[in-house]
């Protein structure tokens, strides 16, 4: 349907320029529960909105109509996300090699679970270890706004708890899918050697607090590969 192809095309503006759900509704003044009806396809804002929107995201009346972006500009997108990520690469790789001289070996970190998926490297040598998370990305359905959202990165130990980084958000209300879209991890001297980590030994804890005080905790468990890779 033809609102189902609009939804799909107003949340991919809105992720492309970071926007939350709240800053669209601020901008063309309707409620944030009406942008999330535009993206669930169950609605559309009118001619006005729709010519405003064309005109601030450099996207054509019809193209927005239609619910598709002009596949010249993907390729641009898509060049531009590539770039990107290049310049995180190469920047985890100088990091490494101005840290010390010794050689790093690595193992991935990811999950499987359903509601979350993590990407990132933990590197180290016989001094010490470099944990890199560039991506956090929320699979779930919920939509909810939040005031006040931490995530926080922990290694565990049999018994033994540890807090290796945390990141905090209570700027302005926020979706969960647009905090995580925001979190990065980047430990540079985590002291730990590669022969103690166990397989499942890290996860991350999110804790989200709505305007009405109710807190809603996530624990997402984080899987190293089972071998240390040169």
């Amino acid at each position: 349907m033809q609102e189902e192809k609009f939804g799909k095309l107003i949340k991919e503006i809105r992720k492309k320029y970071n926007l939350t759900q709240k800053d669209l509704a601020d901008k063309y003044h309707v409620t944030y529960q009406a942008v999330s009806k535009w993206e669930n396809g169950k609605n559309m804002p009118d001619v006005t909105i729709l010519k405003e929107i064309s005109k601030d995201y450099n996207v054509s009346l019809d193209d927005l109509i239609d619910g598709k972006l002009n596949e010249k500009k993907r390729d641009k997108n898509k060049i531009i996300l590539l770039i990107g990520f290049i310049i995180l690469l190469i920047g985890f790789i100088l990091l490494i090699i101005t840290k010390s001289t010794s050689d790093f070996e690595s193992r991935t970190m990811s999950t499987t679970c359903d509601n979350f998926k993590i990407s990132g490297i933990i590197s180290y040598n016989e001094k010490k270890s470099l944990i890199f998370i560039p991506k956090i990305e929320y699979c779930g359905e919920e939509k909810n706004i939040y005031s006040d959202i931490s995530c926080t990165l922990y290694e565990k130990n049999k018994d033994v708890i540890k807090e290796i980084s945390t990141y905090q958000y209570n700027e302005k209300e926020i979706t969960l899918e647009d905090f995580l879209s925001q979190v990065t991890f980047n430990v540079d001297n985590y002291l730990k050697v590669c022969n103690v980590y166990e397989k499942d030994s890290f996860y991350i804890e999110i804790k989200a607090t709505d305007n009405s005080g109710k807190i809603t905790s996530y624990n997402v468990p984080i899987t190293l590969d089972d071998k240390c890779l040169n």
